[in-house]
């Protein structure tokens, strides 16, 4: 697979989103032996860079991403969590910020503990506290890379004024946020307050150019949600999910905006013929497409899936390509 930098280090232009294995997604699918195999196989493939949090499965996740990685296979990986989010069944969505110092050095431990590692290679704020000075929760994270215990930092859906905060008081060293043909607020496009993260006190404010600002500062810049929450790759084509998948309350996968946003996916599976490739292929494409620092994140549980992932890394799109893509309409409806 084609390389891209992070950091100095060297890693597959196409990652993997560990969260569907263990959360958020259809619970009959969920299989933990056979998400160990997949990650190994996705190492094989040359996908090293590896995504999970402490909030996906509440701590789950990242016990099996430490399994994968268990029995000599940690160096072949390039490491990410986040912190900043708890698992709270009272508030809304089933979880809450917690930005203080005091939970970001605690949860840096159990991450270290339950990942089977003495280093983290990249630690996010999963989402800025805004009960938190920012300041304040960075500066503890920034201890944490003093200390060893982390090796960069990164920040999670934050706008560029928090990100060039940030940036003054330690390096940020990769920024994650949605991006795919249908969320580009990531970019600054017009409109991007889509859906903040629920509950984000910058809802309807947009994030500014974030992608911009990364390859302005040195930072990686990656998007999770490359496929549009698998609904680029053209498979969903009705609003039928499990109680347990979040899908199912999305608006976009409402039966009439789910309609409406096909699309986007007529336009997406023009140009996957043109080339002999899969949607999806072509959805991550058009990530990679823009620019070098860019390094997606689609999340997956089959191993066919990966493969089909790791191979979007090889299609080219054409500048006629880009400008038929850029040219899909707005999604219908918001994304949280």
């Amino acid at each position: 697979m084609a390389r891209r930098d992070f950091a100095g280090t060297p890693v597959g232009a196409v990652g993997l989103g560990c969260m569907g294995m263990s959360w958020a997604y259809s619970a009959s699918e969920r299989d933990d032996d056979a998400s160990v195999a997949l990650i190994r196989e996705a190492l094989d493939l040359g996908v090293t860079f590896l995504d999970t949090a402490q909030v996906y499965g509440d701590g789950h996740n990242e016990a099996l991403v430490g399994r994968a990685l268990a029995g000599g296979h940690r160096d072949r990986a390039v490491l990410a969590t986040k912190t900043g989010l708890v698992v709270d069944r009272a508030a809304a969505g089933g979880m809450r910020r917690d930005g203080r110092p005091e939970h970001v050095g605690r949860s840096a431990e159990e991450s270290l503990r339950r990942l089977g590692t003495d280093t983290i290679d990249l630690f996010y704020l999963h989402r800025v506290d805004p009960a938190v000075p920012l300041a304040e929760t960075w500066g503890a994270m920034a201890e944490l890379a003093a200390e060893g215990k982390v090796r960069r930092l990164g920040l999670s859906e934050v706008t560029v004024a928090q990100a060039a905060e940030a940036h003054a008081i330690h390096p940020v060293a990769a920024i994650q946020s949605e991006l795919s043909l249908w969320t580009r607020d990531a970019m600054g496009a017009p409109g991007g307050g889509a859906g903040a993260f629920s509950g984000d006190s910058t809802a309807g404010e947009g994030p500014g150019d974030v992608v911009g600002w990364c390859a302005a500062n040195g930072a990686a810049f990656v998007p999770f949600s490359p496929l549009g929450r698998g609904f680029l790759t053209g498979t969903v084509t009705a609003a039928d999910f499990e109680d347990t998948d979040f899908r199912g309350r999305n608006p976009r996968f409402q039966e009439e905006a789910l309609k409406a946003n096909l699309r986007i996916v007529d336009v997406v599976r023009a140009v996957a013929a043109r080339h002999g490739a899969t949607p999806a292929q072509v959805a991550i494409a058009w990530t990679l497409a823009q620019g070098g620092h860019v390094i997606p994140i689609p999340g997956t549980k089959k191993p066919r899936y990966l493969r089909e992932n790791a191979g979007a890394a090889a299609v080219e799109l054409t500048a006629a390509d880009l400008d038929e893509l850029d040219g899909v309409p707005p999604a219908v409806g918001s994304r949280y």
